[in-house]
């Protein structure tokens, strides 16, 4: 009579103590006005993106500065409003925030062939800068840290390269706009100054003239068609990896 032949048991292992992981720190957030667990360690847009939402505009940085995920936000028993970017700010236990991708102003329109660098192209094209009430309420909005009251006062005065200087590394997200009784529109008034500085009162870089010359005679096409070609870990690779002055 044939029988099944059966494999020889193997002794069973010994038992181990399985290793519990360790649970991931959570905070509760408010994300515009529905309550949501997410990692307490992410930024306000990692946290955005946990829960499910998917960023697909206005937010091209993530590892800098862009501008484009602005956020106000409350803190529980803290009467005050913050702002900050969604892209570095981290969330903290109950805060309630909300997005503004797009802050509304007005922007004049320009030929800054025909403008004159002074205080009289200011009282012109931004007559609502002259109604400041140096509250400085738009400094305490900047997630630069810039001193935008101040530039605001050098723009009153005419003082045209002080604005380009403390305004140069404004992001234009618009947060000090929101925050300002006088209704300015401060990122835009830094943008023109910076603008009429660098059309009329900087001086002149031989350096950039030499690059332009070059580019014009097709200097680079070589090196841009073999950029081109590379796969976006080898182009990631090559940019980590420049020189930096």
């Amino acid at each position: 009579m044939a029988t099944k032949k059966t494999a020889k048991k193997k002794p069973a292992p010994a038992k181990t103590k399985a290793k519990k992981a360790p649970s991931k720190e959570m905070a509760t957030v408010f994300i515009m006005g529905v309550a949501h667990e997410v990692p307490a360690d992410a930024t306000i847009m990692g946290a955005i993106e946990y829960v499910g939402y998917q960023i697909k505009r206005g937010a091209g940085c993530r590892e800098g500065f862009c501008g484009a995920c602005a956020t106000v936000y409350r803190l529980p028993g803290d009467y005050k409003i913050y702002t900050g970017l969604a892209c570095t700010t981290i969330v903290q236990e109950g805060m309630w925030l909300s997005q503004l991708p797009s802050i509304p102003s007005q922007k004049p329109i320009y030929d800054l062939n025909k403008l004159e660098p002074d205080v009289a192209t200011f009282q012109k094209l931004y007559p609502e800068v002259f109604r400041c009430v140096a509250c400085n309420t738009c400094t305490k909005a900047c997630p630069q840290d810039l001193e935008v009251m101040d530039y605001i006062q050098a723009t009153i005065r005419g003082d045209i390269e002080a604005v380009m200087d403390l305004s140069f590394d404004c992001l234009s997200c618009g947060l000090c706009a929101i925050r300002c009784p006088a209704e300015i529109v401060q990122y835009n008034v830094g943008l023109l100054a910076k603008r009429l500085y660098g059309k009329y009162l900087a001086k002149k870089s031989n350096q950039l003239k030499k690059r332009i010359k070059e580019v014009k005679e097709h200097k680079f096409d070589k090196e841009y068609k073999e950029f081109m070609k590379m796969k976006k870990a080898a182009l990631k690779k090559l940019y980590y990896e420049r020189d930096l002055e």
